[in-house]
């Protein structure tokens, strides 16, 4: 027999679903190990820090939180706990928020990680020399594992179970649960929701015109004279504030129209991409697929 131990960190503010769920996905994946005759044997124990915690572990996770209070700042015990089951061989895995834990251990040596889509420039803030891609939904570096939206913890469940007990237990679990096995990523799901409280007057009047004018043709220059700015100070200011330079930002945006189009309504795809400024839908075509993974009757027909 294979026994695999499991330790899900109930730290403050953990969301207690994914806690949970946690721990029910493993003891459903246990019990299918057994009708299977797996060598494969999940325990699990959901650990907290009020008390000493004893004993090695093979995974240790970190899930996500409904609230910022503790994940910004964990304790240093956890901290030195998650260190001490990693030096030992403990798969260390995070799921959203619980990226800022696994960050501020230092145990991912700044290999890339994922969080929620939504906590991308906190994170930036908080680690900016780690590196992350909020396009993705799972990140496996064997050692360490990091998972993005809040029910990414599904995902990272599944992987898991799938890595110590194969395709096929991975399978059943997922029809057991009524959820789907097949890849996706996280940026079928991202919203591009613009930044408009960074203080920047200038960058603002060009976010303003765009707002307004996306649908034409907008040049550099254009948005520079709106801004009173020279372009290479535009694009500066813009890349500080934004994280983008001025076209990247007009294309996301236009992206997130397209996006909503596609689900409010049933206009072809070039008529979508006329209206929001593209002259050459092919082009259009290659944007949509880079920003958001999937091509736009993809996109229609899973949202």
């Amino acid at each position: 027999m294979k026994p695999i131990k499991v330790a899900i960190c109930h730290y403050p503010h953990a969301m207690k679903s994914a806690v949970y769920g946690l721990e029910e996905l493993f003891f459903l994946a246990d019990r299918i190990c057994i009708e299977e005759s797996q060598d494969t044997r999940f325990t699990t124990h959901v650990v907290t820090f009020s008390s000493s915690v004893k004993g090695d572990y093979n995974i240790v996770l970190l899930p996500p939180s409904v609230s910022s209070d503790y994940y910004l700042k964990p304790e240093p015990q956890l901290l030195a706990w998650l260190t001490e089951q990693h030096q030992q061989g403990a798969v260390i895995a995070s799921a959203c928020a619980g990226a800022f834990i696994l960050a501020a251990s230092g145990l991912s040596h700044q290999r890339l990680l994922t969080t929620h889509w939504g906590l991308t420039e906190a994170f930036k803030r908080h680690f900016p020399n780690q590196p992350i891609d909020t396009r993705k939904i799972l990140i496996d570096h064997n050692d360490i594992m990091s998972a993005g939206g809040m029910m990414s913890w599904l995902d990272l469940g599944l992987e898991l179970v799938k890595k110590y007990s194969g395709h096929l237990v991975m399978r059943k679990l997922g029809k057991t649960l009524v959820v789907d096995t097949a890849q996706r990523e996280q940026s079928y799901y991202h919203q591009f929701q613009p930044n408009f409280q960074h203080g920047d007057d200038a960058v603002l009047r060009a976010q303003q015109y765009i707002n307004t004018h996306y649908g034409h043709n907008i040049s550099i220059i254009e948005l520079a004279d709106i801004a009173l700015l020279t372009q290479r100070t535009l694009q500066r200011r813009f890349a500080k504030v934004l994280g983008l330079n001025p076209n990247q930002y007009l294309q996301r945006f236009r992206v997130q129209k397209m996006c909503d189009l596609l689900e409010s309504t049933s206009k072809p795809f070039d008529w979508i991409a006329h209206q929001v400024g593209y002259e050459d839908t092919t082009a259009c075509r290659k944007v949509f697929n880079k920003c958001m993974g999937l091509t736009p009757s993809e996109f229609r027909k899973r949202f």
